[in-house]
């Protein structure tokens, strides 16, 4: 990462940190200390159906989603919509969300989140989670520090159980 002034900040792709996540791989850009609080900013590449982040809200903070590449099941409220390559959705603050890569397709995220929250430390934490290293404990207790608070979704959870099953029926012989 760069900064250019007081103001700018230019990432290369190739320098972002990258951080393993249970359905594919986070670049983490530019954290709210980098932009002076305005926002953080990662991309998410999501394999074919598999997760990204499981319903929750933030209290302070709008979420931006920009499909890059591929389409995203997106969790917004009590709806779930699916969003496609070049498509847009904002969530505001409090609004319960969740995202996923569609069952039929990968997915290529931008991610916003305005005012920026320090969140690195959380996408860090998540790869501790997935390799073993922490535990899901550690993070709960951490809900208010990353303003990420979960929540249970009966919608998100019957969607995604769905994208199981059509998962599981073209792995079939």
């Amino acid at each position: 990462m760069t900064l250019i002034g007081p103001e700018a900040v230019v990432v290369r792709g190739d320098e972002a940190e990258t951080v393993g996540m249970l359905g594919g791989k986070g670049r983490l850009l530019a954290d709210s200390s980098a932009t002076g609080g305005a926002l953080s900013t990662l991309r998410v590449t999501l394999g074919r159906g598999k997760d990204g982040a499981t319903p929750h809200y933030h209290g302070g903070s709008s979420e931006l989603f920009f499909v890059v590449d591929g389409s995203a099941q997106v969790l917004v409220g009590n709806e779930v919509v699916t969003a496609r390559s070049g498509d847009l959705v904002v969530v505001p603050p409090h609004l319960p969300h969740a995202f996923a890569a569609a069952p039929d397709s990968g997915a290529d995220l931008l991610i916003v989140i305005t005012p920026g929250v320090e969140r690195f430390d959380y996408f860090r934490l998540l790869e501790r989670i997935r390799t073993g290293e922490a535990t899901v404990e550690e993070l709960l207790a951490k809900q208010d520090l990353f303003d990420n608070h979960f929540l249970e979704s009966p919608s998100w959870r019957d969607v995604r159980e769905e994208a199981a099953r059509e998962e599981a029926a073209r792995s079939e012989p």
